[in-house]
């Protein structure tokens, strides 16, 4: 497997918009929808050039299979959330999504000197957090009826992993006998 990931680009935003716009993909998306090409590149360039949120795609064999990224990257306080969704449904349950999560707290905890990365799923949403859990992060908490959505209100559950935690899960998965090494983070 080789996975990657990359910065988003423009030219990514139809495939974005199919993959948000996708049933199989969306039910735990708080999206206004259809997502709409023409508001995707208006967010586009209103995010261009921010250094408080990275965006990114992540490819299998440079085949474009999902999105990953941190939002509200906080140097003051050393923490960002995370967030995760494949867009090609014939690629989940792969692993890439695991590999893609490990290569963005890389990028998060090396690369950006990040003290937490955090995260906010839906209680329901049990595939995500096998997951979370799988490669590092503790559940912190639920947040009941934290956000009002399609008329009714969702609890979440938040999750946390800390500078700490990754360094020992990172020796751990040099250790495996998979090659999980594999991979690596495009600008």
């Amino acid at each position: 497997m080789n996975v990657t990931i990359r910065r988003f680009e423009r030219a990514d935003i139809p495939r974005k918009a199919a993959w948000i716009n996708n049933p199989e993909n969306n039910r735990y998306l708080h999206y206004d929808l259809p997502l709409e090409i023409g508001k995707t590149e208006r967010w586009f360039d209103k995010n261009l050039g921010r250094t408080d949120r990275y965006d990114a795609v992540i490819e299998e064999e440079g085949i474009p299979v999902g999105l990953v990224g941190l939002l509200r990257i906080d140097g003051k306080n050393h923490k960002a959330e995370y967030y995760i969704s494949m867009g090609e449904t014939a690629y989940k349950g792969k692993g890439i999504a695991k590999q893609a999560s490990r290569l963005i707290l890389k990028y998060g905890f090396e690369e950006l000197g990040l003290n937490k990365i955090y995260l906010f799923t839906e209680a329901e949403n049990i595939g995500a957090q096998k997951l979370f859990e799988k490669i590092g992060f503790v559940r912190e908490g639920i947040l009941r009826q934290d956000i009002c959505f399609a008329k009714q209100y969702v609890d979440r559950i938040m999750y946390g992993i800390l500078r700490t935690d990754y360094l020992k899960r990172k020796n751990e998965w040099e250790n495996e006998h998979t090659d999980t090494s594999a991979g690596s983070l495009q600008s």
